[in-house]
């Protein structure tokens, strides 16, 4: 069941079709789904603000919904040094279409792994894990199971990845902390199954995992038709 909260981000998306991604990251709060620290900030000086707050560097991602994919306007930038440079950045974006501010989060690091959904029409809600960032188009290293998923599913979907030693500790690097990475995914299996057919998809991409946390980064959520 969707929290009132929930309830009111989802009704305030179907004009789009989609949840704007500060929405988007909120609806995941609200399901202990962890995020980064983030402002969705419609003036500059808030987005400042918000930067003073989260602590340099931070990434800026435009928020219009007119852009889906931000990337294909250059709507996402990573690694900002500075309130000139932030304040630079927000000029930027502010001249694309239906501009409604920018998302100022916090930089987040560690292996990058893709969580997502789809409402299949014979199998239902069916969850995804995977090796994500901006090679999950290349390689395509993924992994599904029915949801609501279970404790035991997520080892056993990331073992079933072709890189699965990349998060498991291969040649002495820093393995993934299990523990919050199947916390996280059972969080979000009862999110899905609370929006039901409401949804088409979900992408978490990418899902930043490290030894300490498992955190959502980015979120891409599409609503049924």
């Amino acid at each position: 069941m969707l929290s009132a909260e929930a309830e009111k981000i989802m009704a305030a998306a179907r004009p789009h079709g989609w949840v704007l991604e500060p929405e988007a990251l909120r609806l995941l709060e609200t399901a202990g789904v962890p995020v980064p620290r983030f402002a969705w900030a419609r003036s500059k000086a808030i987005a400042l603000e918000a930067a003073a707050g989260i602590g340099y560097p931070v990434v800026a991602k435009v928020v219009s919904p007119q852009i889906m994919h931000k990337s294909d306007v250059e709507g996402v930038q990573p690694g900002i040094a500075d309130g000139e440079s932030l304040a630079q950045v927000y000029e930027r974006f502010s001249r694309l279409p239906g501009f409604e501010g920018t998302v100022v989060a916090e930089m987040l690091s560690g292996h990058e792994l893709i969580v997502g959904a789809k409402v299949d029409f014979q199998f239902g809600p069916v969850i995804l894990l995977g090796v994500g960032g901006t090679a999950v188009e290349i390689y395509k290293d993924t992994t599904t199971r029915m949801a609501p998923l279970q404790a035991s599913d997520v080892p056993s979907m990331l073992g079933c990845l072709k890189g699965s030693r990349l998060f498991t500790g291969h040649r002495g690097a820093a393995a993934v902390n299990l523990a919050q990475l199947t916390d996280m995914a059972l969080r979000f299996s009862d999110l899905v199954m609370a929006l039901g057919d409401r949804i088409d998809s979900i992408d978490l991409n990418p899902v930043f995992c490290s030894q300490e946390r498992c955190v959502v980064a980015d979120a891409r959520i599409v609503l049924a038709r």
